[in-house]
């Protein structure tokens, strides 16, 4: 999802506010066909790794972290638990959920919309420590992401964390070939994410990045970027 990302041949349409949603449950059935096969897709997750220990380096034993679409729970759920993390995970794919549930059996895992969470919401999950969200928003249509990082705001405790990693791509919910299935995407260029980020209340304190080549040939090459936050407020 970097600049050949952008190159190759994708539909794109714009989002339709009325049908984000239906289409987001179909983004994960195709992640529930998918199932484990993505974490033989991309089995090194280096920039992952570190801003999962970035976390866990800046928080006491016990902290709740959320993983806001946790996957399969690898690494980053099972990563967290084994520092001592008190981990829920989130996701809306019943496949990856019943993964995560089977990897990591510490942390507790619910299949639920991001969309759904915060203290007001349907689902109130308490206040974290921190929220990591390692390429989960990319599946979310650019409209959609400001009211998701309000909602994260809301569930961290003053000063808390937030770790995020999306994919650098100027794109809004372009439809993608994926692991043999179909699903939309959205990326940022990086001065456009931090400034995302930013109006949501959250400080940037840390900027990496990573190109990343997929071991799967149907997934092109990509820049990966990734975000270390504090709340404000």
């Amino acid at each position: 999802m970097s600049r050949g990302f952008v190159e190759a041949d994708y539909e794109s349409d714009e989002a339709n506010p009325e049908g984000i949603r239906l289409d987001r449950v179909g983004q994960a059935e195709a992640f529930d066909a998918i199932g484990d096969r993505y974490d033989e897709a991309f089995p090194y997750k280096k920039g992952q790794l570190a801003a999962a220990e970035w976390v866990i380096g800046s928080l006491p034993a016990g902290s709740r972290v959320l993983d806001l679409g946790c996957g399969t729970g690898l690494p980053t759920a099972r990563q967290l638990v084994e520092a001592g993390c008190e981990v829920v995970g989130v996701d809306l794919s019943r496949g990856m959920v019943a993964l995560a549930r089977e990897y990591v059996p510490d942390a507790t895992f619910h299949r639920l919309d991001i969309a759904d969470l915060g203290p007001d919401g349907p689902h109130d999950l308490g206040r974290f420590d921190a929220v990591v969200a390692f390429f989960s928003l990319l599946m979310l249509p650019r409209a959609e992401i400001p009211g998701v990082l309000r909602t994260v705001h809301g569930l961290l405790v003053p000063g808390g964390l937030f770790s995020l990693s999306m994919v650098e791509a100027d794109v809004d919910y372009f439809k993608i070939p994926f692991l043999g299935k179909a699903i939309r995407v959205t990326g940022y260029l990086r001065e456009d994410l931090r400034k995302v980020i930013e109006e949501a209340d959250f400080e940037v304190v840390e900027e990496s990045s990573y190109t990343y080549a997929p071991e799967i040939s149907d997934v092109p090459p990509e820049e990966q970027l990734f975000l270390n936050c504090t709340r404000r407020g």
